[in-house]
């Protein structure tokens, strides 16, 4: 398995399945910039902060690998499928993402996802 394979099943064990704030420091460069369609975020801090938010919205949520990971050079590409559970029900959900690492860190970070019926 190559850094990136091996980086990109961390992402989503460890950051976002697990606890975001003590794998932010091991996965996050600390000039990482991450690209949403709505809004950006600048280093492991405010990485493992948005995570922690998305987390708490819901009472269980997990993220699994659909697709991927694609390893470009420095370019890491996965699609992933997200199910959480609120006191309302369960929302499912999906998204790709593109991420580019250096020294075993990610650094930058592009992801679209949407919500599923």
């Amino acid at each position: 398995m190559s850094e990136g394979h091996g980086l990109y099943h961390r992402w989503l064990s460890e950051l976002w399945n697990g606890d975001p704030y003590s794998a932010a420091s091991n996965l996050i460069s600390e000039d990482f910039h991450g690209h949403w369609p709505d809004h950006e975020i600048h280093g492991p801090e405010e990485l493992a902060s948005a995570i922690a938010e998305t987390q708490a919205m819901f009472t269980s949520i997990e993220f699994i690998l659909e697709v991927g990971p694609f390893v470009e050079g420095d370019l890491v590409a996965g699609r992933w499928t997200g199910q959480g559970h609120t006191p309302d029900g369960v929302m499912n959900f999906f998204g790709n993402d593109i991420l580019r690492f250096r020294d075993g860190r990610f650094v930058e970070y592009w992801t679209a996802s949407a919500t599923r019926p």
